[in-house]
């Protein structure tokens, strides 16, 4: 059972894409030693993992052997173990190493072709697994690519810079040799190989005056405008057409995808407004194809426009307003009523600048800095004019608007000529009430004593409502002296004269009473019923 042979030592994989080598060290001064590996990977569902031969690493006579073909599953850990050979004698097996596959794959090299094409290179890429049938990198898209690029010649000033996987490289002098090489990126992924060194010559370019030139973006609160140069003299229409930026990631030819702009077709002039493609935040390449004579055509370069950071921010709105013996700012973002994008994509901040404004001098200029749309500004001085000015400005994209126009507000004087104000006020409106309320209630006595007077609520007696047709008279008025009715005496010629004597004392009684003055009906009624029952009785 005991041998000399040693384990393998220092064992690793290096590993590209998908294609996996197993690498080891042996100390031993063994001859005819071979080596063979062996391998598992964690599988939940078996609670006993089984060693297995990994194919194409068993009797290998170099420290180094290819297990590319039993890496099947790239997210899950394996295992691997090796140990010497000689006839029937082994050695130990060596510790086990333990590795996740996509963990530690590297990315490949990209496949380049190159094209010379009117003092321009036009570069095709490949993705590192274009033509494998496993992948490691599901998809295709997730790599970015990185160029670089240096005149064939001493002394070259190597330069480097992100590409698609179809792109134009312009800016570069005629016949000359350039070399360049190509690498393929992951985010947060180590960096992967570069591709072989690719050579090309340029050729000459042919200036066309019918191109157009320098095309430039003009962009404020999310209004774009593209604006180029005319070479030619003679009469030129315009066409602007935009891609949209994500079209370019792909491997395929996207040269017929591109679309007019609309409102910019046939157009005259050389600027136009293409705001109304700007739907997205997303990146869009623009170019221009001019139309000349006999329909001939030319595209001028393209421009790359990131909208955010192309756009250029304005400068916000405000309001003014005291109460409270605070100043209330109110702020509104730039591009408001253009459009809703800088409110959305922006976070906008606020530089508020405010100061006293005496002898049309500023003095102690304060700032605060804010994210609110409204602002406070506390401790004011009576009847002092205050200046504000406010600038928005965005950390994420270091963009900065001009400052708003100068708004400028006067706060109120002291408080104590307000307090007199509203003293006297109360105390007069106090006095105007005390006075309505006296006028009120002597007019409310007087109606009472009129409605009584002329309006008596209480009716006469029934038993005596149908005697006579006297007005009845309150006897709170004094009257003229009442109408007597005169009375004539028969004399018969037979006569008693105890009857005469007692009708001349009735007389005498009447005119005694009418001479004490006013008295009620009932007794005026009472008497002179009477008198007539005593002059009939007489007659």
């Amino acid at each position: 059972g005991q041998t000399t042979l040693k384990s393998p030592q220092d064992i690793q994989v290096y590993a590209v894409n998908t294609n996996f080598t197993l690498r080891w060290n042996y100390t031993g001064n063994d001859t005819d030693v071979t080596f063979s590996a062996e391998y598992r990977f964690d599988d939940y569902e078996l609670s006993v993992m089984e060693w297995k031969e990994v194919p194409g690493c068993q009797n290998v006579t170099r420290t180094e052997c290819d297990f590319s073909s039993a890496i099947t599953k790239y997210e899950d850990k394996h295992h691997l173990r090796i140990r010497a050979e000689r006839r029937e004698e082994v050695s130990p097996w060596s510790n086990i190493f333990e590795m996740i596959p996509c963990f530690i794959a590297q990315i490949g090299p990209p496949g380049v072709e190159l094209q010379s094409t009117n003092g321009a290179i036009k570069i095709k890429i490949s993705s590192p697994e274009a033509n494998q049938d496993q992948k490691i990198w599901i998809n295709d898209l997730i790599f970015s690519y990185n160029l670089v690029i240096w005149e064939n010649s001493s002394n070259a000033e190597v330069r480097s810079q992100r590409i698609v996987p179809i792109q134009i490289i312009d800016d570069l002098a005629p016949n000359t040799t350039y070399c360049l090489k190509v690498q393929a990126i992951i985010p947060s992924e180590p960096e992967g190989l570069f591709s072989p060194i690719h050579c090309v010559k340029t050729t000459r370019k042919v200036n066309d005056l019918l191109c157009a030139t320098n095309l430039s973006i003009v962009a404020l609160n999310m209004e774009f405008h593209l604006h180029w140069n005319n070479q030619h003299k003679q009469h030129v229409r315009y066409n602007v057409q935009y891609l949209l930026a994500y079209l370019k990631t792909l491997y395929d030819d996207h040269s017929v995808k591109w679309l007019s702009v609309p409102g910019c077709e046939n157009i005259t002039d050389t600027q136009c407004n293409f705001s109304s493609v700007i739907t997205t935040v997303s990146w869009i390449y623009l170019r221009v194809q001019a139309v000349g004579e006999h329909n001939k055509s030319c595209l001028s370069k393209e421009l790359k426009v990131d909208p955010l950071r192309a756009n250029e921010i304005g400068p916000p709105g405000i309001k003014l307003d005291i109460s409270d013996a605070l100043l209330h700012i109110q702020i509104s973002p730039p591009g408001e009523s253009q459009s809703e994008t800088m409110r959305h994509h922006y976070d906008l901040s606020y530089r508020v600048l405010y100061w006293k404004n005496s002898s049309n001098n500023e003095e102690g200029i304060q700032m605060k800095e804010t994210k609110q749309t409204i602002g406070t500004v506390s401790n004011l001085t009576a009847s002092t004019l205050y200046c504000v000015k406010v600038q928005a400005f965005s950390e994420a994209y270091n963009k900065s608007s001009p400052f708003s126009k100068e708004e400028c507000i006067k706060t109120p004087g002291d408080k104590i000529l307000p307090l007199v104000v509203l003293a006297t006020f109360v105390s007069a409106l106090a006095i105007v009430l005390l006075v309505a309320a006296l006028l009120g209630f002597a007019l409310y006595q007087a109606y009472h004593k009129i409605k009584y007077v002329f309006f008596p609520s209480c009716q006469p007696p029934l038993n005596i409502k149908g005697f006579g047709v006297q007005v009845f008279i309150s006897p709170y008025l004094s009257t003229t002296e009442e109408q007597i009715e005169n009375c004539f005496i028969i004399e018969s010629s037979i006569t008693e004269e105890g009857n005469q004597n007692d009708f001349k004392d009735y007389k005498h009684s009447k005119q005694s009473s009418r001479d004490s003055g006013n008295y009620s009906n009932d007794s005026n009624s009472g008497s002179k019923v009477s008198e007539e029952m005593l002059e009939k009785g007489i007659v």
